[in-house]
């Protein structure tokens, strides 16, 4: 998190990923700039589910991204397995040598049926990492692999894999995209909205086979969204961001039924079944969300917020602890 917050959250030794003051900014027309993600800190500890989660434009997808170096970030650090004899600062390589590294970071776009080739069959989808990257394994090594992964997320690869993505629907286009992206056994998988773009039906099934295929593979996984009730059901931990910042962290069972920010109040109270800590008035909370060009000062959600007062217009929150395992960057959080 910003600041002197960072150092809360260090000290653990299963560490998978470290993202240290992660800046990402973006030319805007003349003497413009999108602030889009302001020095973020985070670790991912090794096996768990980090969710992060906001409001459209909080800069979430564009954290994501930048942990994959696509963008890589205008300024911050990115370290795969810090302190082990695999480290990788992947804001530090570029050409071969990051090429080298990527695939132990794999990712799940939000729209599964453009996120596929439309010309290429699911086989050579599925199968291109391993053609790239498996060495000395001959076609039919290959060619079982792609069939064992297919398999594992459900899809039939006797039927599906020589057709193309276009006679899919999305939920199994969506489970192409996850066949994808663990058949080359990553480190770390991130889900950008895996099941906003699906049926309500659908939704759930993939969830699941997201928490089958950590179990099957021992993944670490980032999963982002904008719907707090479904990260708190698929996550051990959740980060919420507001308009390129962190405002809370903590366990998401805390949050949910303790949460500290006023924001993570907002998105609890705007749940179509909201949260029974919270009520359902706070979800009114006035002005738009502010231009990232031109962001507030001090603290970023005061213009939206009900308990601002003069400090938080002067003096920007720093993280701090205010539970187990659970940090907040507000002046006025709600405790108890």
């Amino acid at each position: 998190m910003a600041g002197s917050g960072t150092a809360h959250l260090r000290g653990h030794d299963d560490v998978v990923l470290r993202v240290e003051h992660l800046v990402m900014e973006f030319p805007a027309g003349r003497h413009q700039v999108v602030h889009a993600v302001s020095d973020v800190s985070f670790d991912i500890r090794r096996g768990e589910t980090l969710g992060i989660v906001g409001e459209s434009g909080c800069g979430k997808s564009t954290t994501a991204r930048n942990i994959v170096q696509l963008p890589p970030p205008t300024s911050g650090r990115v370290v795969l397995d810090p302190g082990t004899d695999q480290e990788a600062e992947l804001t530090a390589l570029v050409g071969e040598d990051l090429r080298q590294v990527r695939p132990r970071l794999q990712m799940i776009f939000q729209d599964p049926i453009s996120s596929l080739n439309p010309r290429r069959r699911v086989r050579d989808i599925v199968g291109e990492g391993l053609h790239i990257w498996a060495g000395g394994s001959d076609d039919e090594q290959i060619r079982a692999r792609v069939d064992e992964v297919l398999d594992a997320v459900g899809i039939d690869p006797t039927v599906a894999a020589n057709r193309r993505p276009h006679e899919f629907s999305g939920g199994q286009c969506q489970r192409i995209s996850i066949a994808r992206a663990v058949v080359l056994e990553p480190e770390i998988l991130i889900c950008d909205e895996p099941v906003s773009a699906l049926d309500v039906s659908v939704q759930a099934q993939i969830l699941n086979l997201l928490e089958e295929m950590k179990d099957r593979y021992g993944l670490t996984l980032v999963f982002i969204s904008h719907d707090l009730s479904v990260v708190h059901n698929v996550s051990d931990r959740v980060i919420v961001m507001y308009l390129g910042k962190v405002c809370e962290v903590g366990g998401a069972d805390t949050l949910y039924s303790a949460p500290a920010h006023p924001y993570t109040r907002v998105l609890l109270a705007s749940a179509p079944e909201p949260a029974s800590t919270v009520d359902e008035s706070e979800s009114a909370i006035g002005d738009e969300i502010p231009s990232p060009i031109d962001p507030p000062s001090g603290c970023r959600f005061r213009t939206r917020c009900p308990r601002a007062e003069a400090r938080c217009a002067d003096e920007e929150p720093m993280m701090r602890s205010v539970g187990d395992d659970h940090f907040v960057a507000c002046h006025f959080p709600s405790l108890g």
